[in-house]
């Protein structure tokens, strides 16, 4: 072998090393007054791809502030955060470009991407070949926004937190691979050489994890002189207040402002030197100086889980939570300027290591911690499975929280792809769940020595996903191709049951059944009393396979009995041998997590109130856990303190889910008992059919649902009134369109109904538009007609014009059957949507109604309802209100007072507190959809 070619080798990758970075000269000075930045920026280029590159692209991150109609604020949008929406121009940010020349000192010419204004295209004076370097001159004006937007920017007590503040070269590898700002802390830099002047007031100190080479003061200003090799960390903190620890380990320093809750400044030594020891020992040395923790970009992804309680109700040991938080900074801040993985494409890396290690964490140091902490001791608590659940089985309970909801997405799938719940824990914790299920498969560490190889080896070179998946492969004793393909490319599931049991001899025959035919490898169990007597790896089993375990001493088996595979469902997964019931019945107080060695059923307390049955007491007994399941009933009988009768509900229902744009078909029946007047009772009893339809991308993305029901009344007759309709049944088709959204809202629904005494049909539109002005419009159009009316002398089957009779019991009356008083004035916005009551309330032939309101302020709208109200043998008459309308909580919690209607000014008559209208919603279910809409 010819020795010249490695000593060559060596010496072109040292050159390329020193010389393959681009450099960054930067002279800056902070105006403090009008919170910018002056900035004179020289970037030499260096073309290091064997590309010619007739076009440079840069990121200009800090114009993703400029407007309204940014990428960035349409992701604040589509998170329903409505401050940057709302914000005065002088707490929004933007770049202003002076000049951009090159090396001839000529101006170049260069753009903005159409639909992205934080990504500026240069065209240099001629094309730059392949290693060569270029020069690009930039002089412009950085606005810095507000803080509340990203918890980057200027804040209150005169900080500033900065990151990405200047431009800065995007990535060229295959092609250009430059993003827009969308809030995810994710910017794809290749490495720079830094060297920047910056020019501050004297009360502001400099903090970043760049060399500070000096310091020159200027009468009331300080010029900072920073340096840093091959960083892609821009992070920069101006200062006035010591808030920066500075904890050395070894040659590291970690300087950091993560708040401290029950750690004492020895304590916080301690938790960081121990932390740091283990990465170093787990993934190898830092490749810099100076790392940074900090507050902000912790708050940016922080841990989710009891840590976050109040300090009274904390249930782990002091300063727990401060070495909990260190840890997920300091770890992802060690790998992220570490290795110059795509954070756009390739997170799934960053985010398997990470949590991987967390867990690594977690086994090493607190081996016996439990999910509830010290509440897993107290009595009643300690009674529920949760209480026995480890530390890190949060995990895969979260992860499958997302999958059993249907909601899951693959881990390779791009990072502004996600729904925020999948960005920020389904996917980071299916990733890391997945790392520790390979590990245990492998049986002997392979990941672990993988990701210190894969660390090593690309610390600060540029590395894809392939890279790892070949030190993955080289590096394990079986075939690993399943997890690439299955378990990090699709969304498909993990699910295996036992199909049959056998004893032959003196072994078993367990057939096992792949019900999602995902080609991923799960362990079989012999179990004597839930101790493990034996257990063996089955691989490639896509469909049924037969596998033999010896018999001595087994009285169960069961496949995945230990939960390593994030299986979707588990309780199909025991059998016992010679017995009838594969899993005893186990009965809870209270929803728990759910224990697939037992048929769980759950028991709580219910109430409900309405006027004729008073307060309601009972017992709902159901089998839905804190997971979803596909099939769930529950049934809730109560005894009713005012009508003294038993009253309630019950239901079953079966969901099943498909990967197309039909993801969900869902059917059931459901009957309920209540009164509907003063010693009047309805039972009611639906059988029911759903589709659900979304498209692929889950983000925003408009949902479709048809309904199909049958909807059978019986109701007691009144011995004073006879009911012209006491038992009745309606067949009822449906379709749903919603495509929600906090900037434009538009949701539409075609309703058809028909019965023995009529059939009809009706529309339903609902628009709102949220205004650059801070205004915001809603408008709602209902029309109705019947094809039939055989009632034409009784309104019970007739669109109402601002109070449904709710023939079909749909709706959360308090007092359905009231006229008068404050339970009549409950308002249910459907059908007419009238506020005032006016005549005719009813309509037996035709009504088209609209609905409008708009903002006068915050939360205090004026409103509008006009419409046609048309009854058989009468001409159609135009009906119209107005008023103001208070939003507390928009469509849950809202009042309506009356001012003027088609029949006069409404204070006129004396009894104007009668008319006043309200929507009150006190339901628990519908309240939560305030909170996770942002979230799924």
């Amino acid at each position: 072998m010819n020795k010249k070619y490695p000593v060559f080798t060596f010496f072109a990758l040292l050159a390329f090393t020193l010389f393959g970075q681009h450099n960054v000269i930067i002279e800056a000075e902070l105006n403090d007054s009008i919170k910018s930045l002056y900035i004179q920026q020289t970037l030499e280029y260096r073309n290091t791809s064997n590309d010619t590159l007739r076009e440079i692209y840069m990121s200009d991150w800090m114009n993703a502030f400029s407007d309204t109609r940014t990428p960035l604020a349409r992701r604040f949008f589509e998170d329903y955060d409505r401050n940057f929406h709302f914000a005065r121009d002088d707490r929004r940010g933007g770049t202003t470009i002076n000049t951009i020349t090159g090396n001839t000192s000529n101006a170049l010419a260069w753009d903005r991407p159409e639909n992205h204004p934080d990504i500026i295209r240069i065209v240099p004076e001629k094309p730059v070949a392949p290693h060569e370097k270029y020069v690009v001159n930039l002089n412009y004006v950085v606005k810095i926004p507000h803080n509340e937007f990203t918890r980057y920017g200027f804040g209150s007590k005169g900080n500033y937190q900065l990151r990405y503040w200047f431009i800065a070269p995007a990535v060229h590898n295959k092609g250009w691979k430059v993003y827009s700002h969308k809030n995810m802390n994710d910017l794809y830099l290749p490495k720079l050489d830094l060297d920047i002047q910056l020019t501050i007031p004297s009360k502001l100190s400099a903090v970043s994890a760049l060399k500070r080479e000096k310091i020159v003061p200027q009468e009331d200003k300080k010029t900072v002189y920073l340096s840093g090799q091959e960083r892609f960390d821009t992070e920069l903190h101006l200062t006035s207040e010591v808030v920066f620890d500075d904890i050395q380990v070894d040659s590291l320093h970690v300087l950091t402002n993560i708040t401290a809750s029950g750690a004492n400044p020895g304590m916080k030594s301690f938790y960081v030197n121990r932390i740091v020891s283990f990465l170093q020992t787990n993934l190898g040395s830092y490749p810099h100086p100076i790392i940074l923790a900090t507050q902000q970009d912790y708050a940016s992804n922080p841990v989710y889980g009891l840590n976050q309680l109040p300090k009274f109700l904390r249930p782990f040991p002091d300063g727990f939570g401060y070495e909990l938080k260190q840890l997920k900074n300091l770890t992802e801040n060690y790998l992220e300027n570490s290795l110059l993985l795509n954070p756009r494409e390739d997170k799934w890396i960053f985010d398997g290591i990470h949590i991987y290690l967390m867990m690594e964490y977690i086994d090493q140091y607190y081996p016996d911690l439990k999910l509830l902490g010290s509440l897993s001791e107290v009595i009643g608590i300690r009674w529920f499975h949760a209480a026995t659940l480890d530390f890190n089985d949060q995990y895969p309970l979260m992860y499958l929280f997302a999958a059993r909801k249907h909601m899951d997405q693959p881990l390779s799938s791009p990072q502004d792809s996600l729904i925020k719940f999948n960005k920020n824990i389904a996917n980071p914790f299916k990733a890391g769940v997945g790392f520790n299920y390979l590990n245990k498969f492998l049986e002997d560490n392979t990941v672990s020595y993988s990701i210190k190889e894969f660390f090593e080896t690309y610390k600060l070179r540029p590395v894809d996903d392939q890279d790892f998946r070949r030190i993955l492969t080289e590096n394990a004793g079986k075939d690993v191709k399943w997890f690439f393909t299955d378990y990090v490319g699709t969304r498909d599931k993990i699910d295996f049951k036992i199909r049959s049991l056998h004893k032959e001899g003196d072994s078993l025959r367990i057939t096992l059944k792949n019900r999602t035919e995902t080609d991923v490898p799960v362990q079989v169990y012999g179990l004597n009393d839930n101790e493990v007597v034996y257990k063996t790896w089955v691989e490639h089993s896509p469909g049924v396979r037969s596998v033999r375990i010896p018999a001595a001493r087994v009285k169960q088996v069961a496949v995945n009995h230990e939960g390593i595979a994030p299986e979707i469902n588990r309780r199909n997964n025991y059998r016992t041998v010679g017995g009838i019931m594969n899993r005893p019945l186990q009965f809870r107080l209270f929803k728990d997590v759910e224990d697939p060695r037992y048929q769980q059923i759950f028991f709580m307390p219910q109430f409900q109130y309405n006027l004729y049955d008073g307060l309601a007491l009972g017992l709902k007994l159901y089998n839905k856990t804190i997971l979803d399941r596909n099939f769930e009933y529950n049934f809730s009988p109560l005894y009713a303190s005012k009508s003294k009768t038993l009253v309630g509900s019950a239901g079953l229902s079966h969901k099943i889910y498909f990967d197309e744009n039909l993801y969900m078909i869902n059917y059931g029946i459901s009957g309920s008992r209540f009164s509907y007047g003063y010693d009047l009772m309805y039972q009611r009893l639906n059988p029911y059919l759903s589709l659900h339809f979304r498209d692929s991308y889950m983000r925003q993305s408009p949902k479709e649902r048809i309904l199909l029901r049958n909807v059978n009344v019986y109701r007691d007759e009144n011995e004073l009134t006879d009911l012209e309709v006491p038992d009745y049944s309606v067949f009822n088709i449906n379709y749903l369109y919603s495509n929600p959204g906090l900037v434009r809202h538009f949701s539409g629904s075609v309703d058809f109904q028909v019965a023995q005494q009529f059939s009809k049909s009706s529309i339903t539109l609902e628009y709102r538009k949220l205004l650059e002005n801070d205004r915001q419009v809603n408008l709602r159009f209902f029309g109705g007609a019947f094809l039939y009316n055989d009632m034409p002398n009784s309104d019970y089957f007739s669109f109402a014009l601002d109070r449904p009779t709710d023939y079909l019991f749909d709706y959360s009356y308090y007092g359905r059957s009231e006229t008068s008083g404050i339970f009549s004035q409950q308002i249910i916005m459907a059908e007419g949507g009238f506020k005032s009551n006016l005549e005719p309330q009813f309509a037996n032939q035709w009504i088209t109604t609209l609905n409008g309101s708009t903002t006068i302020w915050k939360w205090i709208y004026a409103y509008s309802d006009v419409g046609l109200v048309k009854n058989k043998y009468k001409s159609a008459q135009l009906l119209y209100d107005s008023g103001i309308r208070l939003s507390l909580v928009q469509n849950y919690f809202e009042f309506f007072f009356p001012v003027h209607s088609s029949e006069g000014w409404e204070f006129n008559d004396g009894n104007y507190d009668q008319k006043i209208r309200f929507i009150a919603t006190l339901d628990i279910q519908t309240l939560s959809r305030l909170f996770t809409r942002k979230w799924l």
